[in-house]
């Protein structure tokens, strides 16, 4: 009988960077309580025991996540912001309700974000601002490259523009939760926040 063959031994580095982009997966598919740490474990081939030894618990291993989604959706936004145009036609897309659904529903990074909002773990809730100020911080260096071509108005600081377009985003989740939301008022309520991101007499 063929003997399977032996797991490939990882370093330290490489065996910690792997538990947290196994962890990322199932935490955005399952949320917090339905991910199993053994799961991530077996996964990633190795014992429960090891990932405790890398993150402590399970609440530490999902903060450590949650940073690692926000630096994702950081270095996608800044690869956008240099491969787009037009910032507002890009924001335009990204924050489209369908976009945002996409983005919220289980296996999407929003999950992560949604989970971490409605616990009542310290830990969980500073993990999720920390993240929430690096996603601000990168949607502040999209709007100030749209400063920089015309089509961001330029008369407040791009960050407050950037924790402004976050709050929209939470706001739609929020509705979408509790079923308080219909295509109509979501395609209204993003011409009015694009409205309020442009010039001045600018037509969106």
């Amino acid at each position: 009988m063929a003997r399977a063959p032996a797991r490939r031994r990882l370093g330290a580095t490489a065996r910690r960077e792997s538990i947290l982009e196994v962890a990322l997966a199932e935490f955005a598919a399952f949320g917090y309580d339905g991910t199993r740490v053994a799961q991530i474990a077996s996964t990633v081939g190795v014992t429960e025991p090891v990932v405790f030894q890398n993150f402590g618990t399970k609440g530490e291993l999902f903060a450590a996540v949650l940073e690692r989604a926000a630096g994702h959706l950081a270095a996608h936004l800044d690869s956008l912001g240099r491969e787009t145009s037009s910032v507002v036609d890009l924001l335009r897309r990204l924050l489209a309700p369908a976009h945002q659904d996409r983005m919220h529903r289980r296996g999407g990074l929003g999950v992560l974000f949604i989970e971490a909002a409605a616990s009542s773990d310290p830990q969980l809730r500073r993990a999720l601002q920390r993240a929430h100020a690096r996603a601000a911080q990168a949607i502040a260096r999209l709007l100030g490259r749209g400063q920089i071509e015309g089509s961001v108005r330029a008369d407040v600081d791009p960050l407050s523009l950037a924790w402004l377009v976050l709050s929209q985003i939470h706001a739609r989740q929020f509705r979408r939760a509790h079923g308080k939301s219909s295509p109509a008022l979501e395609e209204d309520v993003l011409r009015s926040l694009l409205d309020a991101l442009v010039p001045a007499g600018t037509r969106i």
